[in-house]
């Protein structure tokens, strides 16, 4: 943000995007548990943050908290999205968005992600599909909380993604 527009009310995808940190844990916390039904536990977020390979993003609400954050893990040559998720007032915005372009600047080109969404889930399934994730499969029940099925989805080799396509017609955002 310019510092001209300091003074306004930044719009929600101009977040600061850093590197989360234990000390954001607390936020993190708070929009997990009211962006799913099966929240992650405090340990499930220490392991991934404590994981030396693995990008953990999150995105600055402009009022000393967080608007949305990001977990990546890394095996081998293959990434998995594990977790992301936007408060959920602040949906629709482009945070989300804005996360995972930040992820892809940090992998670099080419490099091969896989996640899985719950198969209800069609504004993230849409999200994912304008980056050039493709469908691969499902996970039978995978989702304890109802037995849901998670539809696996694949990117082979990440690429420049205008801010505009990965919003696409409508900016539509998830939880995940």
């Amino acid at each position: 943000m310019s510092n001209e527009s300091a003074t306004q009310e930044p719009t929600q995808a101009e977040g600061v995007v850093r590197p989360l940190v234990y000390g954001d844990l607390p936020a993190v916390l708070a929009i997990e548990r009211r962006s799913f039904q099966t929240p992650w536990s405090l340990a499930m977020f220490v392991l991934e943050l404590s994981k030396p390979s693995g990008i953990c993003l999150g995105i600055d609400d402009g009022r000393g908290g967080l608007s949305g954050y990001l977990i990546c893990s890394r095996y081998a040559d293959v990434w998995h999205l594990m977790n992301i998720a936007v408060a959920p007032d602040l949906r629709r915005g482009g945070i989300a968005t804005t996360l995972m372009m930040s992820l892809f600047d940090a992998m670099g080109e080419g490099a091969r992600v896989t996640l899985e969404v719950r198969t209800s889930n069609a504004a993230a399934i849409r999200m994912y599909e304008r980056f050039g994730f493709r469908p691969a499969g499902h996970r039978r029940r995978y989702y304890h909380d109802n037995g849901e099925d998670a539809l696996i989805m694949w990117l082979d080799g990440t690429r420049r993604v205008s801010a505009a396509r990965a919003r696409g017609p409508e900016r539509s955002e998830a939880a995940g």
